[in-house]
């Protein structure tokens, strides 16, 4: 390839890089934007439309794919718990139709257009429509609760000093409804507005559990069980299990301190064979000759791509630790 060619290929390489990063700058721009002003969370911009209280909460509940009274809505039950824990909004057969209507589209254009096979256009449709909104799920979900579990520690001290003012626990639980942003203020705003519907504390705090998958709700489910049953010191429970909370989350992040270089390392292993490949087709399309033309070509860059992936999971399972 001329040297002129090569280096007008590397120039729209560049242009291209640049483009990412700018537009990567004006999300983030507008990300932190964004969460400047909305200093409310979720649920208190609801109670603003001036719609009763009962009715506000059916459509938290609602657009989390639940029913009126909280309950999983339909029957695939892992499925709906893990749309719930998302955190994702709206309708849920919105949701899934729309990466199964992307799915077909984008395998009808592979097979009409371009003329790849009817198995191969099938592979992209499972991938698009199906695999693709889990990870989605999955990724959100996970960010979710991250999320979460920072700001909860800081929510039981709320609760815990308004304990000790005098209040009950139904307005400490309303009082870090109105104070904390998303994802605990509208969660505990939710759990609020149940137990003034006539929940009890233990039984809002377990459909909580249910709907952010976080471990540490659980615990404090299970701190709130044994009091109510047993009776002690709600503040003292309480005040306890924020500080062990703190530490856990003070644990994970210096895991993840020390694991940050086997993560590295996965990715690089994983993205440069991908990245030599491109490279090598931009710089010398012809370097690999008429090997496309072999019939082997197709189940061997199926095998080593499976093996690569078997050996990526390992890496993440090496590197990822459960609490």
């Amino acid at each position: 390839m001329p040297t002129g060619q090569t280096l007008l290929y590397f120039i729209y390489v560049l242009a291209a890089a640049s483009v990412i990063l700018a537009g990567e700058a004006m999300y983030l721009s507008f990300a932190k934007s964004r969460s400047r002003t909305g200093s409310i969370n979720h649920r208190l911009r609801r109670l603003t439309d001036d719609a009763p209280a009962q009715q506000t909460l059916q459509g938290l509940l609602r657009e989390r794919g639940l029913t009126d009274s909280g309950d999983f809505l339909f029957g695939l039950v892992w499925l709906n718990r893990l749309y719930t824990q998302s955190g994702i909004t709206g309708n849920p057969l919105t949701f899934a139709a729309a990466f199964l209507l992307a799915g077909l589209a984008l395998a009808l254009l592979l097979s009409i257009f371009l003329g790849v096979s009817i198995l191969a256009s099938s592979i992209v449709f499972v991938v698009v429509g199906l695999g693709l909104p889990l990870l989605v799920l999955r990724r959100a979900r996970s960010k979710r609760i991250q999320k979460f579990a920072k700001q909860l520690p800081d929510a039981l001290d709320m609760i815990v000093r308004s304990l000790r003012a005098g209040h009950p626990a139904s307005v400490a639980v309303g009082l870090v409804a109105r104070e904390m942003p998303d994802p605990l203020g509208t969660e505990f705003g939710i759990v609020s507005d149940e137990i003034t519907f006539g929940l009890s504390m233990e039984q809002a705090v377990r459909k909580l559990s249910q709907r952010v998958g976080f471990e540490g709700l659980h615990l404090l489910s299970i701190s709130l069980s044994i009091q109510a049953k047993t009776g002690g010191n709600l503040t003292g429970i309480l005040s306890n299990l924020s500080a062990v909370l703190r530490e856990r989350q003070k644990l994970r992040l210096k895991i993840r301190a020390l694991s940050a270089e086997g993560r590295v390392s996965a990715w690089i292993i994983s993205l440069f064979p991908l990245v030599m490949f491109g490279i090598l087709l931009i710089v010398s399309p012809s370097y690999y000759g008429g090997v496309w033309n072999s019939p082997l070509i197709t189940p061997v860059f199926l095998i080593f791509g499976l093996w690569a992936l078997l050996g990526d999971f390992i890496m993440y399972r090496m590197v990822t630790f459960d609490f």
